[in-house]
């Protein structure tokens, strides 16, 4: 069991959670995690032991020179940061990990167990899919939720996935289990360019979060990088012949599956976005 000694009083704690490996395409959801970890310069709270998650013939540890000189060996881990976002009168528990290659049980009952210590109430857990989604629309996001009114409450579309899962699974229902509300947000990544970074993606999962938080997140250049992922995209495509015939088979069948309603909706949305945004600037 981790040692919880020593842990902050937390104001009205929400936990964000992303982890490396089989639930990160294009490393799009902790990329969210990472910029927000630097954006509000996050301190850590608690790292999971190692020794007791990961396979380190799997997961290796790395070599980093200090100075050009001295060796140091960062292990694979899972860590927990506290941040508090300028302007916001609550704290944010940031989840950066890796997926760990073993006990996955006591791994989940560890960070419920962290987070019980420290009052979070919801946990929003993020992941990334590859899928046959053209680079050229809007990522598409979808989510899983411990009950039915929660999934209502943030608006969720469910996903009605099954088959394998990864730790963002199992959290999420061993949330739920806890009896502690959790949600998750999934967004697909087209297969076709499926080396990371995904900005877009990353981009897409900032703004879907901020809708369920209700609280501001800072972009900063993820958009214009995500504007140059696409563009670069689109570049190589144009020099392939049968990517371009298949992102365009990929648009129309994407273009035709949208409902006027469900469009309706996103521009709705985007709207209600835009105006929260103009709120809180006016008031700043």
């Amino acid at each position: 069991m981790t040692e919880l000694e020593g842990l902050p009083e937390l104001v009205d704690p929400v936990l964000i959670a992303a982890f490396e490996g089989w639930n990160d395409a294009g490393e799009a959801s902790s990329g969210v995690v990472a910029h927000l970890e630097s954006a509000w310069k996050a301190e850590t709270l608690v790292a999971l032991d190692p020794d007791d998650y990961y396979d380190f013939q799997v997961t290796r540890p790395v070599v980093e020179m200090n100075d050009g000189l001295a060796q140091s060996i960062v292990w694979p881990t899972t860590r927990l940061l506290r941040a508090r976002p300028p302007g916001v009168e609550r704290d944010v528990v940031l989840l950066r990990g890796i997926e760990p290659n073993m006990r996955w049980r006591s791994f989940c009952a560890d960070i419920i167990g962290v987070c019980r210590e420290l009052g979070v109430e919801l946990a929003v857990m993020l992941g990334a899919l590859l899928n046959d989604s053209p680079h050229t629309r809007p990522v598409p996001i979808l989510g899983g939720a411990t009950d039915e009114a929660l999934a209502r409450s943030t608006n969720l579309e469910l996903s009605r996935y099954e088959g394998p899962t990864g730790i963002v699974g199992v959290l999420q229902h061993e949330f739920g289990r806890a009896g502690m509300d959790a949600v998750s947000l999934w967004a697909s990544v087209p297969h076709y360019v499926a080396q990371p970074p995904n900005p877009k993606a990353t981009v897409a999962l900032l703004r879907r979060l901020e809708d369920v938080l209700e609280i501001p997140l800072p972009l900063g250049d993820l958009d214009e990088e995500a504007r140059a992922w696409e563009r670069g995209v689109d570049e190589l495509a144009a020099q392939d012949s049968e990517v371009a015939e298949y992102v365009k088979e990929l648009e129309e069948r994407k273009d035709a599956a949208e409902l006027p309603e469900a469009s309706g909706d996103a521009i709705a949305a985007e709207f209600e976005r835009y105006l929260r945004r103009r709120d809180r600037d006016t008031d700043s």
